[in-house]
């Protein structure tokens, strides 16, 4: 009987090693730099490469990355009873068109789907939440705003018991734009659709992975939450 393969090595065609792959992936998807701003830090910790590598890298392993951490998060979270979602959209701008930003947030505050769209109609409302609830299954409670899209889509889908609205009630979706809105500052705005949708997929998963919530809990939990989330990171697609 023949033995399985074993999955090919995705850095084996790159002289720099994993942990500083990982290192820029994670510096430029997380925190508000640009590509050059990135290359000079890096230059001073005594890493030597071209802001094109880093575009490079985050546009190769970002997704794989991101992908990777999708997987554990739905096979974590599979059967999971007491699920809250919050759903909200924002404008994002590409090249003066107004596009639409929808997200899915768990009570937890973490991002469960980011989905880009030119309107914010009910078909648009209806692909978003299809490909959530495909993705990760049904929940107990979706929290939305006063837009109608949504009640509609979610009638078609057989799931309208399930809504709830309330004047404050959805924070927790709006607060997740944030470190987005940051990040699309340092980026100088996006002029493609396909490259928002790619950078925000990317972005929420990374995001979610170091996201420890620092002023809920003290000192000393926040530290080994941080060094427990860095070790899964160097152990990702090892």
């Amino acid at each position: 009987m023949p033995r399985p393969r074993k999955p090919a090595n995705p850095f084996r065609y790159f002289h720099s090693s994993p942990e500083v792959i990982r290192l820029v992936v994670m510096m430029y998807v997380c925190f508000p730099l640009s590509l050059r701003n990135l290359e000079d830090l890096l230059f001073e910790r005594g890493i030597d490469i071209c802001h094109e590598t880093v575009r490079l890298w985050w546009n190769r392993f970002g997704p794989m990355f991101a992908a990777d951490i999708r997987r554990q998060r739905v096979r974590r979270m599979r059967g999971f009873r007491h699920w809250k979602w919050h759903l909200d959209e924002v404008y994002v701008k590409i090249k003066c068109e107004m596009h639409y930003l929808w997200r899915a947030v768990d009570q937890e505050g973490e991002v469960l789907e980011s989905y880009v769209t030119k309107k914010r109609d009910k078909a648009a409302a209806l692909r978003f939440m299809r490909k959530a609830l495909k993705r990760h299954g049904q929940a107990e409670v979706i929290v939305t705003d006063g837009l109608r899209s949504y009640p509609a889509a979610m009638k078609e889908l057989g799931n309208d018991h399930r809504r709830e609205v309330g004047r404050h009630a959805n924070n927790r979706a709006e607060n997740s734009h944030l470190p987005f809105r940051r990040r699309e500052r340092a980026m100088q705005w996006f002029r493609q659709m396909r490259s928002l949708q790619k950078f925000v997929s990317v972005h929420a998963s990374i995001h979610n992975y170091f996201s420890q919530e620092r002023h809920l809990v003290d000192r000393q939990t926040y530290k080994l939450r941080r060094s427990a989330a860095l070790v899964e990171w160097q152990n990702l697609m090892g």
